[in-house]
């Protein structure tokens, strides 16, 4: 069961178990740092590589990652100040009623590093779930099994969670979706090409070991993954593409528990809801209700061992990497491994880490911000989130192509955003959730079956505006078009995004970009169709509208032409609203810094390292998407990710923006100009 919150602003969606260390990363590295360049490319030919080609040519990808770039040593920096906060919570006795962020982050986190009674234990504190799945004897116990997995967090056949009312942001509502699969999508499972057919015969080969290891005789394994992938291919036929899923009018269809009912009426509502504690469901919005008719003869038509056999399988996936070695490894080896490329599975250390912060993030992200973000941080973020809006303001106002009316209604969105920076205003309270220095997969379970039950009780209750969807030590950001709000978690706020003692266009260029970019998701194809209270309402002229749809098909085209591997292609359609987004942030971001330039006229003539300031803030911009990737990681990107490869994160909007042309002295013709009549500017 899984949080389905309309957030469309993220920018990012190994065997040994001793990793090699990442590359060094310099400590304290200038904000521009030439080394990264390669000058021997001309920034009119590819600003991408002229601005990080240094850095592309001497950087290998750790061994433990599939790609690696900006983001990843930032995250690797805050790997480092987490693992030090959570073995000092371990090693620190604490009253529980006084410190119980310190408990809880330590009890968990020393619960994951105990490798003996891991091993010793192995599947054993599963030993109920098995008994349970086992115990099925009919339709009716099969659902009331699928609602207890639910319960504890295990996706199984549909997702079941809460989520605002797309036409009335003021409550929460439940929310039913499309789900099930085991691999990443839909499209693994339909496509008819060698390499997807090949996926699907290593897929097989993971689950017939992973069932194996869980005491089935390798013959029997392999008849049931044989079986799991033929129901899963099933789901993934009834299911919609990720492109249809960004279409929030057609995710939303509300209907009653009766007309659910008479949708698929073979699967029993009532005792569905009573399983998962929901006493009064309310109005459902049954998001995909085709996937939902098709799966109702799926449910009643296939025979009940295969169900078992399902249900073992995705219990067992998603709690392989808090088991022993031999799960942990055949999981990395088809998950990481063979679908990303990764070399090497991370330490244990780093791996416990991150399964804390996934599961009580607040707890930990509250020792972290008291740890490491200073308030000035946060003072100066809220300065530039209050610049960006106003350069968004002038830039609506003088659109030409959308006339006064939905100007207006645009302007009042953009007044209304929510801006949440660095932490939570009100902390999550974890007091009912158990967390001890028992089986570590218990506390995982446990702590997903926490968040399960908070996200079950907000049905039918007023939003809670003050929740965060990222924890603080997060290095991404978001916008959530339901709440009209942008979020900046801690993580995110320092180099090279952010720095305290920069000059603005090095800000600017970086997190300044990427406020840029959040506010754009809110004028995005999916994000314009959201009014200022987050209620999913056409607030655009039928002129105005139009002309967006013409400019966002433009920016369509140009991406679907990059192949970023030979006859793979960008979708432009799945990654149309990162797109904009990345334009928009740019565009803006660099309207900004002109503001401050002209208050400080002295700072406008000035040079560093022989830069003006406009080529220090496109530089800047360039910075935080050095990167490279392994071959295996990009394919499955471009096949799933609505954001494009970093190359044309930074070459894609760039191309369109004639003042990086002016700030380069680039010629027209130039690779990285594009002709006047294909230059996308909607923003």
């Amino acid at each position: 069961m899984f949080k389905s919150i309309p957030v469309v602003a993220s920018f990012f969606c190994a065997l040994s178990l001793h990793a090699q260390p990442a590359p060094k990363i310099e400590k304290n590295p200038p904000p521009i740092n030439t080394k990264d360049m390669d000058t021997s490319v001309k920034p009119q030919d590819d600003f991408f590589m002229y601005a990080d080609g240094g850095w592309i040519k001497r950087t290998e990808i750790p061994p433990e990652y599939s790609r690696w770039g900006s983001f990843n040593e930032l995250i690797e920096k805050n790997n480092d100040a987490l693992h030090e906060i959570a073995e000092k919570a371990a090693n620190t006795h604490v009253d529980p009623k006084l410190a119980p962020e310190t408990q809880k982050v330590g009890d968990y986190y020393a619960s994951g590093m105990d490798e003996k009674t891991i091993e010793a234990m192995r599947t054993k504190p599963l030993a109920e779930e098995f008994k349970s799945i086992e115990a099925i004897k009919d339709r009716n116990d099969l659902l009331k099994e699928i609602a207890h997995l639910h319960a504890i967090g295990v996706p199984a056949l549909f997702d079941f969670d809460a989520g605002q009312d797309a036409k009335d942001s003021t409550r929460d509502i439940a929310q039913a979706v499309q789900g099930g699969l085991g691999l990443p999508d839909r499209d693994y499972y339909t496509k008819t090409d060698e390499a997807s057919k090949k996926l699907r015969d290593q897929y097989v080969d993971h689950v017939t070991k992973m069932l194996t290891l869980l005491g089935e005789p390798p013959a029997t394994a392999a008849d049931h993954a044989k079986k799991i992938l033929a129901l899963e291919s099933k789901l993934a036929e009834a299911s919609r593409t990720r492109v249809q899923l960004r279409d929030p009018q057609k995710n939303y269809n509300k209907m009653t528990q009766a007309d659910l009912q008479k949708l698929t009426p073979d699967w029993k509502w009532s005792d569905y809801f009573k399983d998962i504690n929901l006493i009064e469901p309310g109005d459902i919005n049954v998001q995909q209700p085709e996937f939902f008719k098709a799966t109702d003869d799926v449910f009643k038509s296939t025979p009940l061992d295969n169900w078992k056999a399902y249900l073992r399988w995705h219990l067992i996936n998603a709690t392989a990497s808090e088991l022993s070695k031999d799960f942990v490894n055949e999981n990395f080896n088809f998950n990481d491994a063979t679908l990303h490329g990764t070399k090497q599975i991370k330490p244990r250390w780093k791996r416990v880490v991150i399964s804390t912060d996934d599961a009580i993030g607040e707890a930990l992200g509250k020792l972290y911000v008291a740890y490491d973000f200073p308030p000035e941080a946060k003072a100066r973020a809220l300065e530039l989130v209050n610049n960006l809006k106003e350069a968004l303001a002038d830039r609506i106002k003088t659109l030409e192509w959308m006339d006064e009316p939905t100007k207006q209604e645009a302007l009042k969105k953009l007044a209304a955003f929510t801006v949440k920076i660095g932490y939570p205003d009100k902390w999550l309270d974890y007091s009912l959730l158990k967390i001890d220095r028992g089986p570590y997969v218990l506390n995982a379970i446990r702590a997903e079956h926490f968040q399960v039950d908070r996200d079950v009780k907000k049905i039918g209750k007023p939003v809670d505006r003050t929740d965060w969807g990222m924890s603080p030590p997060t290095v991404n950001a978001y916008y959530n078009p339901n709440m009209n709000e942008i979020v900046f978690p801690a993580g995110i706020l320092q180099p090279p995004f952010f720095y305290a003692n920069a000059d603005d266009a090095v800000n600017y260029g970086g997190i300044g970009a990427v406020i840029g970019h959040e506010m754009t998701h809110g004028f995005d194809d999916e994000g314009r169709q959201f009014d200022a209270v987050g209620n999913l309402r056409d607030w655009w002229s039928p002129q105005s509208a139009a002309e967006f749809k013409k400019r966002s098909q433009a920016i369509v085209q140009q991406y679907n032409e990059y192949e970023p591997l030979p006859g793979l292609h960008v979708n432009g359609e799945l990654t149309q609203g990162e797109n904009i987004a990345d334009l928009g942030g740019i565009k803006l971001a660099y309207a900004a810094l002109q503001k401050a330039l002209d208050k400080n006229p002295q700072a406008r003539e000035q040079k560093i390292d022989g830069l003006t300031p406009e080529q220090r803030f496109f530089l800047s911009f360039a910075t935080i998407w050095k990167s490279k990737q392994r071959d295996e990681d990009l394919k499955l990107r471009l096949n799933t990710d609505p954001h494009s490869p970093a190359r044309y994160r930074v070459d894609g909007p760039l191309s369109n923006l004639s003042e990086f042309a002016k700030a380069f002295n680039i010629p027209d013709n130039s690779p990285m100009v594009r002709p006047p009549d294909k230059r996308v500017n909607i923003w």
